[in-house]
């Protein structure tokens, strides 16, 4: 294996000064998904490459905008907040095309039990594991809305954040005409993540002012998690070339849809597609049934997961795209998880609760290990939906704040057998960070509402 590993280091070295550049860009991601990185100098690159580095472990220390969490028992200020060894995953290597080409890397923390445990990247490679252990093989692919709008950093900052300049006006779902009237920016995103190794599937506009969606396509677990979360990141960068500020949040406004991030999966063997079935009713194998059956059953006990903040649960609301209740179906939109079956090369699964602002990592993850629970119990899968799923609560609803759906992962033992202790206690602090940090905010909506008249 070292030799292997010192063969593609020296590939890859050797590749970097063909490009001629003298730095390399290293990054990780976080518990909000958000990339934290620094740029070297090669020579230091090369002394890092095979024996790991160390990184401050801040990073699981802290929210999204950089505030320290005060409740968490990984680090703080009680342990100063000293480096982890993190190591470099070689067979991430890509150059940047919109920044000269400069070589990258991810990075995580899979090799050190503490940060490991945390490591929302770490965490599916644990998952991913344990899925190739019992013989599967998991593709995955994550697809993502999000709105445009015609701003810079400073100018949002100005007017704090409120009505922002959309790129577009009008509500311009699957219009040749509107991604027209961008298209150097709509091309360069295109292009240049492709480039970027991030393969798009497809691109276009959805149903709302300066709002895209992008289709990435699907691969191996772990390469489709790396790619959406460069995806997110890349699709920032470029934007900023353009004059543009693109965003991930969940729901930016009541008046438009909420922005999703739709995962598809679907478990393999060496060559065939394990979730069909020529034989069962709309092909769908007995283990992509209970497949199905154990999203649903763990579903309302590691929600945050899939929504991690509280913006989340504003897009799951009835009759905005989003679902609500524990319900699926085939090819139904109105379900939280949509049966996709087809040929034996396409039948997936497609869950729906996941919106824009997921981490990839971590909502990947929670797909996988709660599929396999069902797939390992064996569980049955309750009639499918059909027509309308919002008014199907006959299994259940979903959490309907951050608050309730981190209690419920809080108290279940479920959650901790699928994770681990050591990430639920982490991550569901972090959580309960969240619902502490929005606590006190007096928001727009109740100064308009009680302001005067009360």
């Amino acid at each position: 294996m070292g030799s292997e590993k010192t063969k593609e280091l020296k590939e890859i070295i050797a590749l970097i000064k063909e490009g001629g550049s003298t730095k390399v860009k290293l990054a990780i991601t976080d518990v909000d998904g958000i990339l934290r990185g620094k740029l070297i100098h090669l020579e230091k690159f090369l002394s890092i490459a095979e024996k790991g580095f160390g990184f401050c472990d801040v990073v699981f220390g802290w929210d999204a905008a950089d505030v320290a969490y005060e409740n968490t028992d990984y680090t703080g200020w009680h342990s100063g907040y000293p480096d982890a060894p993190a190591t470099i995953d070689l067979t991430t290597f890509r150059q940047i095309p919109w920044d000269q080409d400069t070589p990258f890397f991810i990075a995580d923390f899979a090799n050190n039990k503490a940060a490991g445990a945390v490591c929302p990247r770490s965490l599916l490679k644990e998952i991913k594991q344990q899925a190739v252990s019992a013989g599967f093989d998991p593709k995955f692919s994550q697809e993502f809305e999000w709105f445009n709008f015609k701003e810079t950093s400073k100018e949002l900052e100005d007017k704090s954040f409120v009505n922002p300049e959309p790129l577009t006006p009008g509500m311009f779902g699957y219009s040749i005409l509107r991604s027209s009237s961008q298209s150097t920016y709509f091309n360069a995103l295109f292009d240049q993540l492709n480039q970027f190794q991030v393969p798009i599937e497809g691109l276009h506009t959805e149903t709302g002012p300066g709002v895209y969606e992008a289709a990435i396509m699907y691969s191996e677990i772990l390469e489709a998690a790396d790619r959406a979360v460069l995806f997110k990141t890349g699709v920032k960068e470029i934007a900023y070339k353009h004059g543009v500020i693109a965003s991930f949040m969940a729901k930016w406004s009541q008046q438009y849809p909420g922005c999703s991030g739709h995962v598809h999966q679907s478990l393999w063997d060496e060559s065939s597609n394990l979730f069909y079935d020529p034989d069962q009713k709309d092909h769908m194998s007995g283990l992509m049934q209970s497949y199905i059956a154990g999203q649903l059953h763990c579903m309302p006990q590691i929600l945050p997961m899939f929504a991690p903040n509280i913006n989340s649960y504003k897009r799951l609301v009835e009759g905005a795209w989003a679902p609500t209740t524990l319900t699926w179906g085939v090819d139904n939109r109105t379900t939280a998880l949509r049966a996709l079956p087809g040929s034996k090369g396409s039948t997936r699964l497609e869950t729906r609760v996941c919106g824009s602002d997921t981490n990839p990592y971590l909502v990947m993850a929670a797909c996988l290990a709660s599929g396999l629970y069902g797939v390992k119990n064996k569980l049955k899968l309750q009639p499918q939906t059909k027509g309308n799923g919002y008014r199907d609560d006959q299994y259940g609803t979903l959490p309907a704040t951050l608050q309730e759906a981190t209690q419920a992962m809080k108290t279940s033992y479920l959650a901790k057998e699928l994770f681990g202790k050591a990430f639920v206690n982490h991550f569901v602090q972090t959580r309960e960070w969240e619902v502490r940090q929005f606590a006190p905010v007096v928001t727009d909506w109740e100064l308009k509402r009680y302001f005067e008249i009360i």
